[in-house]
């Protein structure tokens, strides 16, 4: 029995298992398990504030890094457009030109021997070559705007280490004959002076950026580039101007410029129905090729920045404005005893007598200073303000050519209230224009009184002769009527048949004209010993279409506009009528 109870005891109580672990280690292994989980629920909310600041906070951001790396756009040079005159010669275009690089460590001959075969190519000496070689290694510049047939040359040498990198540079065919209106490029290829500067917006080509990916190591992808990316129009820039006849007008101011040693002068042609321009010619002027070699000075074109007095070339438009206002008729008569007193000051006529009793035509024949100041003492003040208001002298032509400068006259007051104000205005002293304001005045005595709008852009064209765009010119309101017009010509016609003119006379033409020889301010006030000499022309008469201006400044010996600008006119005129073919006047006698 006692053996029974003892094996149930043996039963109840069985012995430890040997691989059981103790109560300790398993609180051990809990404790890790929950810092496992602890760390793991930690880092994923880690991640998950990560997650959140990359994509929500600063997703925008990334987003477009990535874009930039991934992704770039290409901006390509683009050629400006060409400019041509109105018979399509080639007046400005891009062409292509490079820039040599030097790269010393790449030679396979001697520096001496590369320097002795580029030298009388780039036009530098040996020596000044191989000085530049030992200045580095690599990357050296030799010279840049090398042309094509250079180009050529430095290639045919097949030489290791010399490099060529293409670009394009602008150029002037023509040189200075239109680089009054053309104006020049800066090195960045933008326009700073004439046409370059003023239509800039027309001359560049609109190619508009466009964005293509880049592959792995930073390449462009080809598949990627829109097909025709690269294409560029044809059109050009055409202008008013004929270069033959701009020539000509540039040799006959320069030739009488060096005879009278004139200091500068201007030559303006017109065609007085439209306001275009076949030539516009300022001396002294510059090679737009060569711009950096030249004074900045003459990069203006003064025919249209630089303010004078008229003098006698405004006489027309005074009498056109007494006829206008009903002021004085055409047949009227004054006494011109030769000089004339205006409170306390004595005007006289500028080749000193007087004509005494003659007409309207006469005075203007005799460019009579003391006939002009009694003409238009008949027109009240206010009345002769007004008309000077309407012929915009204090505003701007409206040309296409830039830095046009404003022109000057008296306040309302001190014209309407100074004798000796309204008295010099009546022979063109006192106020101030542009020689191209003057030739827009002028113009309207020609065109039966219209303001036309004078200008150089013809518009562009396509490689066809199409045009494809032209600019707007707003209608401006007449000027004088026609009746007056008519009447203002018929004495201009008389200013070169029987007057100061007569040195402009073309046998078997009618041409209308006047003389000017002004006076120049002085810095000081008053005015200095020097003049201004001009001469206006306009033929046919019988069916006006063109005006000739030509003004000298500052001659020596002579200075009236008579023996001085005239003759530039007649010339002007004389090869107008050969490149325009003006038939010669009807029942006009040599």
């Amino acid at each position: 029995m006692k053996q029974k109870l003892r094996t149930l005891d043996n039963r109840r109580s069985p012995k430890p298992i040997a691989n059981a672990r103790p109560p300790r280690f398993q609180n051990h292994l809990t404790k890790r398990l929950l810092l496992i989980w602890v760390i793991a629920i930690l880092g994923g909310m880690g991640l998950a504030a990560n997650l959140y600041r990359l994509q929500i906070l600063e997703g925008a951001k990334l987003s477009k890094k990535a874009q930039q790396q991934q992704t770039t756009k290409l901006s390509p040079f683009v050629p400006r457009r060409p400019i041509a005159d109105r018979n399509g010669n080639l007046l400005a275009i891009d062409r292509p030109v490079y820039t040599l690089y030097a790269h010393p460590n790449q030679f396979k001959k001697p520096p001496e021997v590369v320097a002795a075969k580029l030298a009388p190519i780039l036009l530098q000496s040996s020596e000044s070559l191989l000085g530049k070689f030992r200045q580095k290694k690599s990357g050296i510049r030799l010279a840049n705007g090398i042309k094509e047939e250079t180009a050529d040359l430095i290639t045919k040498l097949q030489t290791n280490g010399l490099e060529l990198l293409p670009d394009y540079a602008r150029f002037y065919p023509q040189g200075e004959l239109v680089a009054d209106i053309i104006g020049y490029v800066d090195g960045e290829h933008r326009g700073q002076a004439g046409i370059e500067y003023s239509q800039e917006n027309v001359l560049k080509r609109a190619i508009q950026s466009v964005q293509v990916n880049r592959s792995g190591n930073g390449a462009f992808m080809p598949d990627k580039i829109p097909e025709g990316f690269l294409h560029a129009d044809d059109l050009q820039l055409q202008l008013t101007v004929d270069t033959r006849l701009q020539r000509a007008a540039r040799l006959a101011l320069k030739k009488q410029m060096q005879e009278s040693q004139a200091s500068r002068g201007t030559v303006i042609v017109m065609d007085v129905r439209d306001g275009s321009l076949l030539a516009l010619v300022a001396e002294p002027t510059y090679d737009p090729n060569q711009y950096s070699k030249f004074d900045i000075s003459l990069f203006k074109n003064w025919a249209l920045t630089d303010l004078y007095e008229p003098g006698s070339t405004f006489k027309p438009l005074n009498i056109a404005i007494a006829l206008d206002s009903g002021a004085v008729k055409s047949d009227d008569t004054f006494n011109d005893s030769g000089q004339i007193q205006i409170g306390d000051r004595i005007i006289k006529n500028a080749e000193g007598g007087g004509q005494g009793t003659i007409t309207i035509a006469q005075i203007l024949q005799h460019s009579s200073n003391v006939g002009m100041v009694k003409i238009m003492r008949q027109v009240p003040p206010q009345v002769h303000y007004s008309w000077l208001e309407k012929m915009r002298l204090g505003s701007k032509t409206g040309i296409d050519l830039p830095f046009e400068a404003l022109g000057q006259t008296k306040n309302a007051q001190e014209f309407t209230h100074s004798l000796i104000e309204r008295a010099t205005a009546a022979f063109g002293q006192g106020l101030a224009i542009t020689p191209i304001h003057l030739a827009q005045l002028l113009a309207a005595i020609a065109n039966g009184g219209k303001l036309v709008t004078p200008h150089v852009v013809r518009g562009l064209f396509d490689s066809q002769g199409q045009m494809y765009w032209q600019p707007p010119f707003s209608p401006s309101p007449p000027l004088f009527s026609a009746e007056t017009t008519q009447k203002v010509l018929a004495m201009m016609e008389i200013v070169v048949n029987q007057g100061t003119g007569k040195t402009a006379r073309i046998p078997g033409y009618r041409i209308g004209g006047k003389t000017g020889t002004s006076q120049k301010a002085s810095l000081r006030g008053g005015y200095s010993q020097a003049r201004i000499a001009s001469f206006v022309g306009i033929l046919p008469i019988e069916s006006p279409r063109y005006l000739v201006l030509a003004v000298v400044d500052e001659p020596k010996g002579s200075v009236f506009g008579s023996t001085v600008a005239a003759p530039v006119v007649k010339s002007v005129m004389e090869a107008l009528i050969t490149i325009e073919r003006i038939p010669p006047s009807a029942n006009k006698k040599s």
